[in-house]
């Protein structure tokens, strides 16, 4: 006599669909939205602040990007995870290095609105 099933079939069926790993075209398809989303801001928007939360959302886009080919190519190693890294550290310079120019551009000019702001002359 075969041991009984702890789980019923049908439950560990659902089990396995809910574990399984989504396909790599979700992951692309969500970066790709996010990285939309965040070229458009920063063309449409005006508010520097703004426009650096855009740039953000570009940054975010590739790294899932990175993230994802990481964990489905099979000879990776880890080095897109490890590439993530990398750019999450270069974007955190990039937005001490930009919010310290509109600091200063709004202690001078007194806006943050990039369309009023025509030369870097205090």
């Amino acid at each position: 006599m075969p041991p009984m099933p702890l789980v019923p079939p049908l439950v560990q069926q659902l089990i396995d669909l809910l574990v399984a790993a989504p396909p790599l075209e979700g992951y692309l398809v969500v970066g790709a939205i996010l990285f939309a989303i965040g070229a458009w801001g920063a063309l449409v928007r005006r508010n520097a602040v703004v426009v650096f939360m855009c740039v953000e959302l570009m940054i975010n886009g590739v790294n899932l990007t990175l993230v994802a080919f990481a964990d489905y190519l099979p000879n990776a190693g880890g080095l897109g995870a490890s590439y993530a890294v990398l750019v999450i550290a270069i974007a955190a310079a990039e937005i001490a290095v930009g919010l310290a120019i509109v600091l200063a551009v709004f202690r001078t000019r007194r806006t943050v609105n990039v369309d009023e702001v025509t030369s870097m002359r205090g």
